[in-house]
Formats: C-alpha cells, sequence, structure tokens
C-alpha cells in the first residue's frame, strides 16, 4: 500500500513577546528535543501531522508541519503556535507585575516565561486525571504507559501521539488500570472522554465554563482537574490550580514566614493570587520559580498533586 505524499507548510513568526524553546523532550516523551528542534507528532480531526519547530535567532521562530494536505498543515502549525505561546502579548503583565514583591525579580529575569501548554486540550485534561493525588514521576509513568498502549504512533519518525478522547473513550477501564491508572480515575477519565468525544463538551468552545460544569458532574473531575484544563489546554492566564502541591506548600510556607512544613489551604492559594487579577496562572508559574531558587528543600512530601511538574513551558 503507497504511503500517500505529503504536503510541507512552513511559517516563521515574529513572537509577540520574548520567547525560550524549551530545551528537553516533555516527560510523556511525545514532544522530542532534538538539536535544539521541537518535534511533535499529533492529528488534526483524525488526520496525522508531524510539526517541528526552531528558534535560529531570538526574534524569529520557525515552524513547519508535514501533513496531507495545507489545510490541516495549517492548523497543526495554529495549534503548536498556541501550546508555545507565540501569539501571547504579556506586557501589560510584565508592565503590571515587574516591581511586584513576590514575583518581580522573576518577571524582570524572565520576561519569557510561560504556562505549560498542550496543543490539544484533551490532553490537558487526560493528564491533568493521571496527576491527581501522586507524585509526578509516578504520573509520567502512567503517561507513558498510556502514550505506549494507545497512542498512534508515526511510521516515519516514530514520534507517538497522545491517546485520543475517541481512543480513550472506547477503552475498557480495565486497560488503563493496566497502565498503573487507580480504577477510581481509569472510569473518571474514561467518563471524560466520552464527553469530549460525543461532542456534548467542545473543549475548544469559547465558552469554556459551560463545558466545566458539564465535566465538573463526572465523580473524580474536580476544581484542581478543571484548572490544570484551562492553564494548559485552554490558555487561560486567569486560573490558577489552587489544589496543586507546589502552591500549597509555597502558600504555607510564606504564611508560616518560612516554615517548609507547613501547607496552605486552597482558599489560602487564592487569597494569595488574588491580587493578580487575570493573570493568577502565569504568576503562580513565577511564584513557584522564585521559590525554588530561595526556599530549602523540604522533607519529601506524602503522595499529592505534584510539587515537581515542569509549571513553566520553558527552563
Amino acid at each position: 500500500m503507497r504511503t500517500p505524499s505529503l504536503v510541507e507548510v512552513r511559517r516563521e513568526v515574529e513572537p509577540r513577546w520574548p520567547v525560550r524553546l524549551q530545551r528537553s523532550s516533555s516527560p510523556d516523551g511525545v514532544l522530542k528535543v532534538r538539536g535544539g528542534v521541537l518535534e511533535r507528532f499529533l492529528h488534526v480531526e483524525g488526520s496525522p501531522v508531524v510539526v517541528r519547530v526552531a528558534q535560529p535567532v531570538a526574534e524569529r521562530v520557525v515552524l513547519g508541519a508535514w501533513a496531507r494536505d495545507a489545510a490541516t498543515g495549517e492548523e497543526a502549525i495554529a495549534r503548536m503556535r498556541f501550546a508555545l505561546g507565540l501569539d501571547d502579548d504579556l506586557r501589560p503583565f510584565y508592565e503590571r507585575f515587574r516591581f511586584d514583591p513576590l514575583i518581580g525579580p522573576s518577571v524582570r529575569a524572565r520576561p519569557w516565561l510561560r504556562a505549560w501548554r498542550r496543543p490539544e486540550p484533551f490532553e490537558a485534561l487526560a493528564w491533568a486525571v493521571t496527576e491527581q493525588l501522586i507524585d509526578y514521576p509516578r504520573a509520567t509513568a502512567i503517561q507513558r504507559a498510556m502514550v505506549r498502549a494507545l497512542g498512534a504512533r508515526c511510521p516515519r519518525t516514530g514520534l507517538r501521539d497522545v491517546p485520543s478522547a475517541r481512543a480513550i473513550a472506547g477503552t475498557a477501564p480495565a486497560l488503563l488500570e493496566s497502565c498503573d491508572l487507580s480504577p477510581s480515575r481509569a472510569i473518571s477519565l474514561v467518563r471524560a472522554a466520552r464527553e469530549v468525544a460525543s461532542g456534548r463538551v467542545d473543549l475548544r468552545d469559547p465558552d469554556h465554563e459551560r463545558g466545566w460544569r458539564r465535566l465538573r458532574a463526572i465523580p473524580g473531575i474536580g476544581a484542581w482537574t478543571l484548572e490544570m484544563l484551562a492553564v494548559g489546554g485552554q490558555g487561560r492566564y486567569d486560573q490558577i490550580p489552587a489544589g496543586d502541591l507546589g502552591y500549597l506548600k509555597l502558600v504555607g510556607f510564606l504564611r508560616s514566614g518560612g516554615d517548609p512544613r507547613m501547607r496552605a489551604t486552597e482558599d489560602e492559594v487564592r487569597e494569595l493570587f488574588a491580587p493578580y487579577d487575570g493573570w493568577a496562572g502565569l504568576a503562580g508559574c513565577h511564584a513557584l520559580r522564585s521559590a525554588r531558587e530561595v526556599t530549602p528543600r523540604s522533607p519529601a512530601p506524602a503522595a499529592g498533586r505534584s510539587s515537581s511538574r515542569p509549571v513553566p513551558a520553558a527552563a
């Protein structure tokens, strides 16, 4: 059987605000960094695409897509532009918070810092479910297992995609359990995938809250999971995953005057980031990065919502 010829689409972008591409492959193994070039295999309405991204100079990012037709390649590039935040103008954030006592030093030192995003919002939702109440290394092991079991593989590059909503919707929870996902979370993920695959929840609908309300009705899909979806899959800088262990530790440390053993509540996290109205998610990225530089390492925490997740998209 002949392989259909591919169309190459190439775009050069001048980011609206400074950008630094990440320097290492993603922990789940789907985004590879080879020789400074990002490579990702993804699907647009079921059609496979390989996208490569390079940054030859600071002011320019080059994206190339190889797809069955030009329209699919263009959409894949648009999704990677979103994932990398190339079209985000962060000047208002920078001007407003560059002298903030908590995050100002990081804002001035790292104006290019962005939140970790996915080109497909369902990926952010699915991976948030896998990260619930377990340590991040174990969560990424589950993700890699799911990618091997259910993710489509590119025959030309060997790259794999994250399993689609349709693939997970048609999967028995027992298969997800074999990837080390707990039974309750396997059921939650399958139910969420069915909502998305059926079109009852459209994660690309600009009215995000409508989809969140329907997903929230699924047992096991709570505020933290939806906030991870909002930040990592829908580009919502105004949302912060307040239940994340990293934030609970950070705010506990700040409120206690420097005791690394203290943990805050979710309400206390939201209270701390309330002044960053409209930008809480990005402020949180800077706060976590600042905390890594100034807080002492505390004893290993009990299982929780990953304190070591790579929240920023670039190091």
